[in-house]
């Protein structure tokens, strides 16, 4: 049987990322608290996970159904919160809830009480000033933090790529002018950008994204860019040339690998980036549309109600919690990379 050779080079490096005992024990943390987040619609929705009535099984966050389907006199889909509705269900089966009935946008009604409401047995964490749970909008705001950040990450770091290996290859007038453009795009008030162009847009998911990449692709440019020209002079370069090897192949098989080595070191850096970057712009109202879950905007919330220290406590030890293991990694996967470095 012929096993598969290992990349001792590759091996080695994973020997000292394990090394680092804090950096490897904050990716387990950080990908499990991720992972849970992915289930966020079955650990906090307003709609049951699963309905026994007359002897049929029924799953809510799946399909919709009809209120008359248990029994209710209304074609439109049932309220699962309405204690009648509750009451015909439990006469011919059961419900089973998420492990928190709300999800992020659900409000209380129940609350005794202004709000923001205090954390108490049905709302763990309390309740917004709309009647919210924070609880569920922290879940499902780690989520959308983390999804932005990765999408941003992946693409401006792609863009950052090829741009740097372009101009890093040819060199001459090409990365001449591309490092004064560059100059120029970074110096572009963003913030300002994005508080003119919310006057005649409204934000969403995507277009936010669209934006943050416009500004963020520059930052792997530089690093690419400085491997690529330290590499086009190496001998087995100028032999690839030299046998007519096309410049897409040398590039993408010889150079890119010895490049991709520093890119990866900045990769978990450049996502806590990401992320606080969407954490600031929801916290001053120009993120993600007003009512989306997000850590931002309950720190503005926090902030404007005082009173209610749950609101602002929960939202920054979360996205405390969030940049400091992201750091920890970024710091063990540069220590790995790094041979010379003795892991802790």
């Amino acid at each position: 049987m012929i096993e598969k050779r290992r990349n001792p080079l590759n091996e080695a490096r994973w020997l000292r990322f394990k090394a680092n005992r804090r950096g490897f024990w904050s990716l387990w943390v950080f990908a499990l608290l991720f992972f849970v987040s992915l289930f966020a619609e079955l650990i906090a929705n307003d709609k049951p996970l699963w309905i026994t009535y007359d002897n049929q099984w029924y799953f809510p966050i799946v399909s919709q159904y009809a209120e008359t389907e248990f029994g209710g006199e209304f074609e439109t889909e049932a309220d699962y919160k309405d204690p009648f509705v509750v009451e015909l269900i439990e006469e011919k089966g059961s419900i089973v809830w998420p492990l928190i009935p709300f999800s992020y946008d659900t409000i209380n009604f129940d609350i005794q009480g202004s709000v923001p409401s205090a954390p108490d047995a049905v709302n763990w964490l309390g309740t917004d000033d709309k009647g919210r749970d924070v609880l569920a909008r922290i879940i499902y705001g780690f989520r959308i933090s983390v999804l932005f950040g990765f999408v941003l990450t992946i693409i401006s770091s792609v863009i950052g790529v090829v741009v740097g290996a372009t101009q890093g290859y040819y060199g001459g007038w090409l990365d001449l002018l591309g490092q004064r453009f560059i100059e120029v795009w970074s110096g572009m008030p963003t913030l300002f950008l994005l508080i003119i162009l919310s006057s005649f847009v409204e934000p969403n998911f995507w277009w936010l994204l669209g934006i943050m990449v416009a500004f963020s692709w520059m930052s792997l440019v530089g690093v690419v860019r400085a491997e690529f020209l330290r590499c086009r002079n190496f001998d087995y370069v100028r032999a690839a040339l030299a046998m007519g090897v096309s410049d897409n192949r040398i590039m993408l098989r010889h150079m890119l690998p010895n490049a991709m080595v520093a890119s990866l070191t900045m990769m978990p850096f450049i996502l806590s980036g990401s992320v606080t970057t969407l954490t600031s712009l929801d916290f001053l109202g120009f993120g993600l549309p007003a009512g989306s879950p997000s850590l931002g905007e309950l720190l503005a919330q926090g902030k404007a109600n005082l009173q209610a220290p749950w609101l602002g406590f929960s939202a920054f030890i979360v996205l405390s919690l969030m940049l400091t293991l992201l750091v920890f990694i970024g710091e063990a996967v540069r220590d790995a990379f790094d041979p010379h470095h003795q892991g802790r």
